[in-house]
């Protein structure tokens, strides 16, 4: 249940493989004329900030799974059907697939730090409107898609801290904190309805905020060496063009390369795992719930323990791709999202609906580093960064989609009940 893209917030310099490796070295290691202190570290020890930014993603991407097993209250207090108040968590997607190249490519351009300022300003922002909202659907759904607009740019900003291990190291400490928030959200967000209120579970990425004194420090060194390696650059190819900034929003989204089969078939099977597992996201704990008569707590622990489980286990698949090859893996994780999706939703045995969620977050974070690096290989160096920005929306269109899909599946075939 991977929640948002490691790798929109550097741009590598060497095709990758098959299996990318787990952090792709920022440009300030590459230039030891222009490197600061503190633009890289020493290998074997994290970048400073690191513990503090994987937190960062942790919370913001509890937002997606957060308000899954408080949505039939929220649908009752709103007076709409389940599948209608799904838009809450759709909402959240479309947030995200607008706030990630957005900010990237605005805020993005003047550091980590305005990258984090401008997240939790829109964190903020979306969290009051939640809370200050009248009971209806609409207004609820734009603070969530503004909310995830700040959720986006966190996440970018602490991968941005991390990239400056040459090691990969942080970078993997920030993925997990990302992948674990994206499972763990399920039980916290139906802790915090119990406790709170069903509006707190759709306000979970505040708890970035609490995280923000100990990133913002090393998101300003980041960016200061960041400055450093662009400065290199520049004096190395003889200046830049005046009036046009590195990583403009233009840069972010390549279109282009959709044209190219061997981006656009990675990208849509890409696109397909995402969307059956933020499916299952969404409807998998309520089957769970419906089969043993559980309440949200305890299905919300076990759905996330077996999706967090999966998502560790996907490294296995990601270690083997090499030796299987391209066509083989794809295969794989085609079958695999088939298979779990079909457990989830025909099953009539609770494990078996846990086994098919946690398939569906094995084949969805393996399928991420898999089918990242058959995307963009063979592309030029200088294309490879956009490529990667394009490849990786696909999670926040899973994101969006998802949630539409089970809540169509729910109103006419019923097999999520």
């Amino acid at each position: 249940m991977s929640a948002f893209p490691a790798r929109l917030a550097t741009r590598p310099t060497a095709a990758l493989g098959p299996a990318p490796a787990a952090s792709p070295t920022p440009t300030a290691s590459r230039i030891p004329a222009a490197r600061p202190r503190g633009a890289t570290t020493a290998p074997g020890r994290r970048v400073p900030g690191t513990t503090a930014a994987a937190l960062l993603t942790a919370a913001a991407a509890s937002g997606i799974s957060g308000p899954s097993l408080a949505l039939p209250t929220a649908a009752h207090a709103l007076h709409v059907p389940t599948a209608s108040a799904a838009w809450l968590m759709t909402a959240y997607g479309l947030g995200l697939l607008a706030g990630t190249p957005l900010l990237s490519g605005t805020a993005g351009r003047r550091g980590p730090a305005a990258l984090v300022r401008a997240g939790a300003a829109l964190v903020a922002l979306g969290a009051a409107i939640v809370l200050a909202s009248p009971s209806a659907l609409l207004p609820l759904a734009a603070g969530r898609a503004v909310e995830a607009a700040g959720a986006a740019g966190l996440t970018v900003a602490a991968f941005r801290i991390a990239g400056r291990d040459r090691s990969g190291r942080s970078t993997g400490l920030v993925a997990i904190g990302n992948a674990a928030g994206g499972t763990l959200g399920l039980f916290v967000g139906a802790g915090a309805a119990q406790l709170l209120g069903w509006r707190a579970a759709l306000v979970m990425p505040l708890l970035a905020l609490a995280v923000l004194p100990a990133v913002l420090r090393p998101a300003g060194r980041a960016g200061q060496a960041g400055q450093a390696a662009q400065a290199g650059q520049a004096g190395q190819a003889g200046g830049t063009r005046p009036g046009v900034p590195d990583g403009s929003f233009r840069d972010a989204l390549p279109l282009g390369l959709l044209r190219r089969p061997g981006f656009r078939r990675p990208a849509l099977l890409m696109l397909a795992l995402a969307t059956v597992n933020f499916a299952l996201v969404y409807g998998a704990p309520r089957r769970v719930a419906a089969l043993t008569g559980w309440g949200p707590l305890p299905t919300g622990a076990a759905v996330a323990s077996v999706a967090l489980a999966g998502a560790l286990l996907s490294w296995q698949l990601v270690r083997l791709a090499p030796a299987l090859g391209t066509g083989r893996v794809r295969v794989l994780l085609a079958a695999g999202s088939t298979a779990a999706a079909a457990a989830a939703a025909f099953a009539p045995w609770p494990p078996v609906v846990l086994l098919g969620s946690a398939l569906s977050s094995l084949v969805t974070a393996g399928g991420q580093g898999v089918l990242t690096g058959s995307a963009v290989g063979g592309l030029a160096p200088e294309r490879q960064g956009g490529a990667i920005g394009l490849f990786n929306l696909a999670f926040p269109a899973g994101v969006a989609a998802g949630p539409v899909l089970a809540g169509f599946a729910d109103q006419t075939v019923q097999f999520l009940y």
